[in-house]
Parts: C-alpha cells; sequence; structure tokens
C-alpha cells in the first residue's frame, strides 16, 4: 500500500539523464522558492527595523553568502544526481551524520511550512472567514501535500502557472499602496519600529533562505549541466531578494507595521487572496518536498527500511499545518536566527571535502559512472561533528563579523586543515578507497 502513495522521484537513488529538465523548469521552480510571501515578511521585518539603504546592504550582503553557498552544493547536486541528505553520506558526515543533517533539515523545513501555512491561514481567516485560523491552515496544507505526492513533475507545472500569477497580483497590491506615498521619502524615512543592526539584518537575511540554499542538490539533481545551475541560482537568489525583499522593505515603512497579511490586503481586497494563496503553494511545496526526502534518509539509515517518499510527505504534511495552527509564526525571528548559524557550516564541510579534501571522492566517482549509489559509506567522521559544533558556535557567540559567514567559512577551513592533516576518519563501515590507497 505504501509503495502506491505519490511517487518515490528517486529518493535514495541517482537521477538518470533521462529524468533531467531543462535549466528553465528548474530556474522557474527556485525562483518561486526564494519570492514567496516569507520573503515579504523577511522585507517587512527589516523595513520595520531598519532604513531603506541599510535594509539594502543586508539584503545584498545575505544574498551573497546564500547565492555562494547554493551554487557549490548545487553543482555536486547535478553532477552526483543525489538529495542533500544523501550526498552527505560521502561528503563528509557518514550514514548516521546524513541521517542527522536529513532530519535537520525536516525539522526546519517543516517549521518554514508552518510558517507559510500560518501567514495564508491568517490572511484568509481575515478576508473570507467561515473557518478558524487552525482549520484554514490544516486544509492548505493538505492541498499542498497533494501536489507534492505527484513529485517533481507536478511541482513544475504548479510553478509554472502560480508564479507568474503570483508576481502580476503582487505587482498590483504593491503599485496600489505605493501609489499613495512619495517614493523618494520611503527611501529616506527612519524605520517605523525598534532598531535592527545591520549584523541582524543580514543574519535574518541568510538565515531567511539558509535551508533553502543547503538543499538546492534536492532540485539541481534535476538539471543537466553546471552552467544551468549557476544560470537559476543568480537570477532566482538576486531577483528574489531584491524584487520581493525591497518591496517587503518600502511597505512597511508605507504601512508602518511589519504585519503582511495587512501590508498586502489592505488595498487590494479580495485579491490578496489570491496573493495569499499563490504565494504559499509555490514554495511550500518544496519545503514539504526536501523535508519528505529528509525523512526517507534518516529512516533508510536509522532504522533499515525503506520509507516510501509519498508516506513521508503525507505525515510531515499533516505535521506541518499542526505547527502553523500552533502558532510557529510567532517564533519567526528567532528561528531565522537560528538557522542563520547552525547550517551553514554544513554547506561549508560538503563543499570543503567534495571539492579539498576528496576523502570519499572516489566512491562517487566510480558509481556515478555506473549510475548506482556507492554501496559503503562510514558510519560516524567525528571531525565533522566536532567542526559543525565549533563553527555554528563561534557563529552565534562571536559579535565580530557576519554570524552566518563566519560558520561557514569557518567550517570549510576547519575541514579543509584537519583533512590535510589526516585527521578525516570515518568510524565504522568499510574504510574508503582513500584510505584503503594509503595503507598499500
Amino acid at each position: 500500500m505504501a509503495s502506491s502513495v505519490g511517487v518515490d522521484d528517486y529518493a535514495l537513488t541517482r537521477v538518470p539523464d533521462r529524468a533531467r529538465y531543462s535549466w528553465w523548469s528548474v530556474a522557474v521552480q527556485r525562483f518561486g522558492q526564494v519570492s514567496a510571501l516569507s520573503q515579504f515578511l523577511l522585507g517587512a521585518t527589516l523595513g520595520f527595523g531598519m532604513d531603506f539603504w541599510q535594509a539594502l546592504l543586508a539584503l545584498t550582503l545575505g544574498a551573497v553568502v546564500l547565492e555562494l553557498v547554493a551554487i557549490l552544493v548545487g553543482v555536486i547536486g547535478v553532477r552526483e544526481g543525489l538529495s542533500t541528505s544523501m550526498l552527505a553520506r560521502w561528503t563528509g558526515f557518514g550514514r548516521a551524520g546524513s541521517a542527522l543533517i536529513g532530519l535537520a533539515i525536516a525539522i526546519s523545513l517543516i517549521g518554514w511550512f508552518g510558517i507559510q501555512s500560518a501567514v495564508s491561514a491568517r490572511g484568509l481567516v481575515t478576508l473570507v472567514g467561515g473557518l478558524p485560523e487552525w482549520a484554514w491552515s490544516l486544509a492548505f496544507g493538505l492541498l499542498v501535500t497533494a501536489i507534492v505526492l505527484r513529485g517533481f513533475r507536478s511541482m513544475a507545472w504548479t510553478a509554472y502557472l502560480t508564479v507568474p500569477a503570483f508576481l502580476a497580483l503582487i505587482a498590483w497590491s504593491i503599485g496600489s499602496e505605493l501609489l499613495h506615498h512619495d517614493l523618494g521619502a520611503l527611501m529616506t524615512s527612519a524605520p517605523p519600529g525598534p532598531r535592527l543592526s545591520l549584523l541582524e539584518g543580514t543574519t535574518l537575511v541568510a538565515g531567511g533562505f539558509m535551508v533553502g540554499a543547503l538543499i538546492t542538490p534536492d532540485m539541481t539533481r534535476f538539471n543537466r549541466t553546471t552552467s544551468d545551475v549557476v544560470k537559476q541560482t543568480l537570477i532566482g537568489i538576486t531577483l528574489g531578494e531584491y524584487v520581493i525583499g525591497l518591496s517587503g522593505v518600502l511597505l512597511a515603512h508605507a504601512a508602518g507595521t511589519d504585519d503582511v497579511t495587512a501590508i498586502i490586503t489592505s488595498s487590494v481586497g479580495w485579491v490578496g487572496i489570491l496573493v495569499i494563496l499563490l504565494g504559499t503553494v509555490k514554495v511550500n511545496d518544496w519545503n514539504l518536498y526536501s523535508s519528505g526526502l529528509g525523512l526517507v534518509n534518516f529512516v533508510g539509515t536509522v532504522f533499515g527500511k525503506q520509507l516510501n517518499r509519498g508516506v513521508a510527505t503525507a505525515v510531515f504534511g499533516v505535521i506541518g499545518s499542526a505547527l502553523a495552527a500552533a502558532g510557529i509564526l510567532e517564533q519567526f525571528s528567532g528561528f531565522l536566527t537560528v538557522l542563520g548559524v547552525v547550517f551553514p557550516p554544513i554547506g561549508g564541510i560538503m563543499v570543503a571535502e567534495y571539492f579539498v579534501v576528496r576523502r570519499w571522492r572516489r566512491e562517487l566517482d566510480e558509481s556515478r559512472s555506473r549510475q548506482t549509489v556507492p554501496e559503503e559509506a562510514p558510519n560516524w567522521v567525528p571531525a565533522t561533528l566536532v567542526i559543525w559544533v565549533v563553527s555554528a558556535l563561534v557563529g552565534g557567540l562571536v559579535g565580530i563579523g557576519l554570524p552566518s559567514l563566519n560558520s561557514l567559512l569557518l567550517a570549510f577551513v576547519l575541514y579543509a586543515v584537519a583533512g590535510k592533516l589526516g585527521l578525516v576518519h570515518g568510524v565504522g563501515g568499510k574504510p574508503s578507497a582513500t584510505d584503503l590507497a594509503r595503507t598499500t
């Protein structure tokens, strides 16, 4: 019965060449990921606590960090055709470590799923009524779950329909509000709320899409070339951060609030319903999709059972909707701050292992030529766990520089140095081909 639930979508295997898509098909989904209501929420949060030019700088610095992570791990994804949590087995974390990452990604993305659903439910209660907020959250979550059950192809068609419609409607809502204000005055006005520092703002930006950047292989494994990854990342993240983020900044200054639902619906009435619906569908499908992949890897590694991706999707869809009903939106800023320092080290370690240390690169190269997955991987890599914890703590506690960038670069440097010193070794499982070569 479980095997008939949805499409498995190569959850634990490489995506074959015949199942790859044009860069445009993937790019539309990438842009849909970034240009979402959560990005308005982020922009409004920045605008409520920063002036326009400070917010612009925060968005720029945050976007650079995100693009750096997304492109590098995305290239690994397109080369290997594997999801983030699967790749982690041979990019520094081992089987158990990759299971831990898969679970962490799944939990964080379910948090995002809840945030998006809560934004939608709050707007629908205000504009439509009829059901309480928790009921709208559940209804909307089940709608997105139904889309994700059908896999990448279903999500691609959803993006083709929702992205253009969302952009057109959001342009209408923004224009309707800003026409009543002097744009120059908004760009020079003081923030209406408590001030945010540049470091705080940039950390919010980086945290706002850091998990999305880290799970880039979940998407780029369906690409055909590395140039496709670069193009779609630069276009999607840059436009998403600037167009949607800066619009949120200006609207927060114009409305004097960081309440996204109130901002969007204040001047366009029923059109706000469509904006909310489209804005949530086109990003929440990827939140749910990648969380399901993380859970499949976790269950397969820890319990030795092959969990169908559709079953994982259905379970997490219900959990995410319940989180929305429980009020996860109220913890938005704190949620982003944590993500901004905990997840960047994962990307730094994966990139350092794949491109610099290459302890398990031979296994990936040999199996790729056969379109299979390496049979063996270490269970744990102790040095990796130490580096991950140290880098996250430094990013969160050191008050100099940008926390997310600090943790990312520190993890990269520490792992590269540890690898060159011969300190990166797996525990459990069979030794890597590199280790065997060193002993012969």
